[in-house]
């Protein structure tokens, strides 16, 4: 690579956020340049395992709703223009308890901040008892204590395809792209910055940092405090022949049935041919570095997944996994996105540590941050998403 390489924007990690950020930025016509440590679509981060779930009203906060609805609009654009099947929409059902409470700030009263936002953005949706549940669905057994809420537009997204699509795309609008090459260093440089690799260098007007788990690290202070890396497992289980047809049509799957952050498990229909489902809790508790995690799954683990999260929940599941794989969520303490300026320089956003739920988001943020580099400002209101509600002593305390 020359040292005297240079672009308007680079983009640096191209996974779920930085291919949607290169591919809006190519659509705009700028001269851009996405960098890469591995060669995407991977399986060495956030954006991989067939499946990600998608929904359009949002738990977590009714500020992520317009997110949602434009990823699915921009999913939906990009399949008709490439005859990919990305999006699947069979529906979403989110199991809580009536009256749930929760510890800490993950999905707390998750259900009925589910239906507020469909309530607020006209979403589609049904509230099912348990006994509703059981009977249009019968691999699930919620307890009588448990409800449901069941949206037909959420389903599912093929992440490979997604972040391979854009890719693509953004390379036949003009984009390059560097893979193979790690980013040491973001030094700004008078009207720029200046993007070491270990390529070489690349002078860009702005960068897009959307490099996930490998951001705190790249980023420094104050980001090493707020952004927290950990281990995440799928499992696929195979299913028992009596339970096929159940697990081919079933919708995707939220289910939280505990107080605590751990108590919490989502899934997805079989796809064709496989005679298993996807299936994965969350470790709230498993901070790591990615170039130190543990990739290697035991049998255990997926046996403590049964046991703790299906056992009792699901049915017609076998109880040893076929197989299990990693991938890392990036966390902040209160567990929602970080969006924004780096507070050292204007040149520098800084996008997508998205606490394991930014997949189905992905889209419209990369549009948000073409605009942000851009236009100067989105169109969709980012301002829940600022680095500056960290602020105070107590938010500047990462989760572990």
């Amino acid at each position: 690579m020359s040292s005297s390489l240079s672009c308007e924007i680079a983009v640096v990690g191209l996974g779920a956020m930085g291919s949607a950020a290169l591919y809006q930025l190519a659509k705009k016509g700028v001269k851009a340049i996405g960098i890469d440590r591995f060669s995407p679509p991977h399986d060495q981060g956030s954006t991989h395992g067939e499946t990600r779930i998608t929904r359009q009203a949002i738990g977590e906060g009714e500020f992520y709703v317009p997110l949602a609805l434009r990823s699915n609009e921009i999913w939906k654009e990009l399949e008709a223009e490439t005859g990919d099947r990305l999006l699947t929409q069979n529906g979403c059902l989110i199991i809580d308890a009536v009256n749930s409470s929760s510890n800490g700030v993950v999905r707390t009263a998750f259900l009925s901040r589910t239906k507020n936002a469909a309530e607020a953005y006209n979403i589609p949706h049904e509230i099912l008892d348990a006994a509703e549940i059981r009977r249009r669905f019968p691999q699930f057994t919620p307890r009588e204590d448990e409800a449901g809420y069941f949206e037909p537009g959420g389903g599912y997204l093929n992440p490979e395809r997604c972040v391979a699509v854009q890719l693509d795309l953004a390379r036949a609008l003009g984009a390059k792209t560097q893979l193979g090459t790690s980013v040491l260093s973001l030094e700004p440089n008078g009207d720029g910055v200046r993007v070491v690799t270990d390529q070489g260098e690349i002078l860009a007007d702005q960068v897009i940092v959307s490099a996930g788990s490998w951001a705190p690290s790249l980023l420094g202070s104050p980001f090493t405090q707020l952004l927290a890396p950990s281990r995440q497992v799928m499992h696929w289980f195979e299913i028992e022949p009596e339970f096929a047809q159940d697990w081919a049509k079933s919708p995707v799957f939220i289910w939280r049935h505990g107080p605590n952050p751990n108590d919490f498990f989502y899934g997805f229909p079989s796809l064709s041919g496989s005679n298993t489902i996807k299936t994965a809790g969350e470790q709230y508790d498993a901070f790591t570095h990615p170039d130190d995690i543990e990739r290697r799954v035991t049998a255990g683990e997926s046996d403590i997944m049964h046991r703790d999260q299906l056992k009792g929940r699901v049915q017609g599941l076998r109880t040893r996994a076929v197989r299990a794989i990693t991938c890392l969520y990036t966390m902040t303490s209160d567990s929602n996105f970080l969006i924004d300026w780096h507070p050292e320089s204007e040149r520098i956003l800084v996008v997508s540590p998205c606490s394991g739920h930014g997949f189905k988001h992905s889209a419209a943020i990369g549009e948000v941050a073409a605009e942000c580099v851009v236009d100067g400002r989105s169109r969709i209101d980012i301002s829940a998403l600022a680095l500056s509600r960290f602020e105070s002593p107590a938010n500047l305390a990462a989760i572990r």
